[in-house]
């Protein structure tokens, strides 16, 4: 597992990777359709929506009410709204997420597509994929694999042209 000695991955070049894994990943899927966890999963699904013609058919979805920590962890205090604005019903479905980590949020956020129907798949892309799981969720697409040291996590952010950047981040700081 790759581990970056500066504390910061190229994420243009990761965001290039999962492209082209996601491009061939969804050719000749049915009804294909991208959704996005926010904040970072929903920036990377607007890319991939993007670049692959499917701006028609992109959706952001707000797992904090979903969350099976919501009673420990309260409401998040940037809560944003969950729009699918397309049928899910029968739809080949690419969940975007930024970092997979413990499968929670992946968990939740299934749970939140079948509240709007049945899709005919849901495949799972990730720009991360730290390890660590708690529950059994893989993705079928990942830019990278990050081992990291107890007490690290990994940050995507977005700067005002775009561009992103992540980071490995102190979670003690």
């Amino acid at each position: 597992m790759p581990t970056p000695t500066n504390d910061a991955f190229d994420a243009q070049a990761l965001y290039g990777a999962l492209l082209e894994q996601v491009r061939a990943g969804l050719s000749g899927a049915q009804d294909a359709a991208i959704v996005g966890i926010h904040s970072g999963g929903a920036w990377l699904a607007e890319r991939l929506a993007a670049d692959l013609g499917l701006s028609g058919r992109l959706g952001f979805i707000d797992v904090s009410f979903y969350r099976d920590d919501y009673a420990k962890k309260g409401l998040h205090p940037d809560v944003k709204p969950t729009r699918i604005d397309f049928p899910v019903d029968g739809a080949t479905i690419l969940l975007v997420d930024d970092v997979l980590y413990t499968g929670r949020t992946v968990r939740a956020a299934i749970n939140v597509l079948f509240d709007y129907g049945r899709p005919q798949r849901i495949m799972l892309a990730a720009l991360a994929d730290r390890g660590g799981r708690e529950l059994p969720v893989a993705a079928d697409f990942v830019g990278t694999h990050a081992a990291l040291a107890p007490g690290q996590s990994l940050a995507l952010n977005r700067a005002a042209d775009g561009q992103l950047s992540l980071t490995i981040e102190d979670d003690n700081a």
